[in-house]
């Protein structure tokens, strides 16, 4: 298991620096009319990071034995999604968060008005990135825009950021809390694995894009069950982001209806439930031991 572990960081690391190489290439270059707002979506687009989502994208694209240059152009669209939301959670309307990624967040550095628009920016570049994919047909580019539409929009992560808003004034219902993260955070995570099915040849319908959303929609909730049980025994220090946010802001967590070890015995149960969604594959290695380093990570 360790050495499955170690291998799978070094993949991670790999895709990583592979995704910023192509994150850096969809630049806009220097622009001295807008110069400080290249600078703020560069400042958090190309900030590292595990990138997990890209990670989701190309792993799955390659288990399905397509090209990791097809599937690359939807990871870089998502993660500029990704980055977008990242930006506007920071803010003082939102979660008034101060750093991400252990540096001042985007607003803390650029201010208000220039975050707002990298993040609106980052957003619209994501739909042109998706549809300009030159290593695919042209109606799956079109796809692929359609995915991430809804991924981002109300019936996915903003609909969960309102949801998740409502839960500062009230005590959420367990079901509402599972949407909420099913739409906040899992949206964007079935969205990476079913892009990358897509980007090998697997359209939204076949048996390999169910399998997969299940699998990710599994490993979403399990992430999120991490985040908030980090976010209650974790420092800043360690998770490169405040902490404790949760309780300051008075909202619903799963350690509102778990103690820490039934929040971890949940997660594992949901991670469980991913690996068997797509055991029969033959090329689920990567993906089994990405679900089990999701549950272990401690950051």
């Amino acid at each position: 298991m360790n050495e499955t572990m170690t291998a799978l960081r070094e993949r991670i690391a790999d895709n990583s620096e592979a995704t910023e190489r192509a994150l850096q290439a969809y630049g806009a270059g220097a622009d001295a009319d807008i110069q400080s707002l290249l600078d703020a979506e560069a400042y958090s687009l190309l900030g590292g990071g595990k990138r997990i989502r890209p990670f989701l994208v190309n792993a799955f694209c390659e288990a399905l034995g397509g090209e990791s240059r097809a599937s690359m152009p939807f990871a870089c669209a998502l993660e500029m999604i990704h980055t977008y939301s990242l930006i506007h959670d920071d803010l003082p309307c939102m979660d008034d968060d101060d750093m991400r990624r252990g540096k001042p967040s985007n607003h803390k550095a650029f201010g208000y008005a220039t975050a707002l628009l990298a993040g609106d920016a980052l957003l619209t570049k994501a739909f042109y990135v998706a549809a300009t994919n030159p290593f695919v047909a042209k109606e799956t580019c079109a796809e692929a825009v359609r995915m991430l539409a809804v991924a981002a929009g109300e019936m996915g992560m903003i609909g969960g950021q309102i949801i998740d808003l409502s839960g500062e004034e009230k005590t959420l219902a367990f079901e509402t809390l599972l949407r909420l993260h099913s739409l906040k955070t899992g949206a964007l995570i079935r969205c990476a694995a079913k892009l990358g099915c897509l980007a090998a040849g697997y359209g939204e319908e076949t048996a390999e894009a169910k399998a997969a959303e299940r699998y990710a929609d599994r490993v979403g909730l399990a992430f999120q069950v991490i985040d908030d049980i980090l976010d209650a025994v974790s420092s800043e220090e360690v998770l490169g982001k405040s902490v404790g946010g949760d309780a300051d802001h008075h909202k619903t967590t799963f350690l509102t209806y778990f103690d820490i070890d039934g929040a971890k015995t949940y997660a594992e149960n949901l991670t469980k439930e991913a690996i068997d969604a797509i055991s029969h594959w033959e090329k689920s290695d990567t993906l089994d031991a990405l679900a089990r380093y999701l549950l272990e990570r401690t950051y």
